[in-house]
């Protein structure tokens, strides 16, 4: 189930990252590409979950790391939404699937050729917004006053690390900047359409058997784009 494969880094070269799949050569292959940021930690059971219904149900499927994913040893404060986007379409090609399951932030790195699902994406600035949030949260309950727009100024300028993740200047400004709007081959799957509280909101990490069957259920039986 877990293996390498090569994928691009941002210096031009290739390195080797881990990726999980359930490969059985079938006609349906389903990249799934997981959230940025502490809901990537939130939603990993919730994902592999997912992959399981899907395998069970003859649909072929892979999560790669990127670099400064998981257990990538790139570093994350080097790393764009741009060069990710690169990953993410060697990753269609290396495993050659036919389409792509994108998990909240993930959706934000899908082909704008490609087709697939969008699960519940929320926009670039809402999530930039709650991180900045967090940070200023923290460091009053320390004693410390942070404003918003220096903030923002720093990590323009130099990078900021937010909620424990080092965004640098690239990665922010796109954060700020990016447009989400879904590519015309991509459904959006509401949480409604899954059923049940969003699991990226819970206190703590958890994973929901039923909606793990929902979300699968829809992208085994449904026409991406439709």
């Amino acid at each position: 189930m877990y293996s390498v494969w090569p994928c691009p880094l941002p210096d031009g070269g290739v390195g080797e990252e881990m990726v999980l799949g359930f490969d059985e050569a079938r006609e349906k292959r389903i990249l799934v590409i997981p959230p940025l940021f502490e809901e990537v930690n939130r939603l990993r059971h919730q994902i592999v979950e997912t992959m399981r219904k899907l395998h069970s149900r003859g649909v072929d499927c892979f999560l790669p790391d990127l670099p400064g994913w998981n257990e990538s040893l790139a570093g994350f404060d080097n790393q764009s939404l741009a060069h990710w986007r690169v990953g993410i379409a060697a990753a269609v090609e290396t495993f050659c699937t036919t389409a792509i399951l994108a998990v909240r932030s993930g959706g934000w790195l899908v082909p704008e050729d490609g087709k697939g699902w969008l699960y519940a994406p929320p926009k670039p600035q809402q999530i930039l917004r709650n991180m900045l949030r967090a940070r200023i949260l923290s460091a009053r309950e320390a004693g410390r006053e942070e404003i918003t727009e220096e903030l923002r100024k720093t990590g323009r300028e130099r990078g900021i690390t937010l909620a424990g993740w080092p965004l640098g200047p690239e990665l922010f400004a796109e954060l700020e900047n990016e447009d989400s709007a879904a590519p015309p081959g991509y459904s959006v799957v509401e949480q409604a359409d899954v059923g049940g509280t969003p699991l990226w909101l819970r206190a703590e990490n958890d994973f929901d058997l039923a909606q793990a069957t929902a979300l699968a259920s829809i992208v085994a039986t449904s026409g991406p784009g439709a």
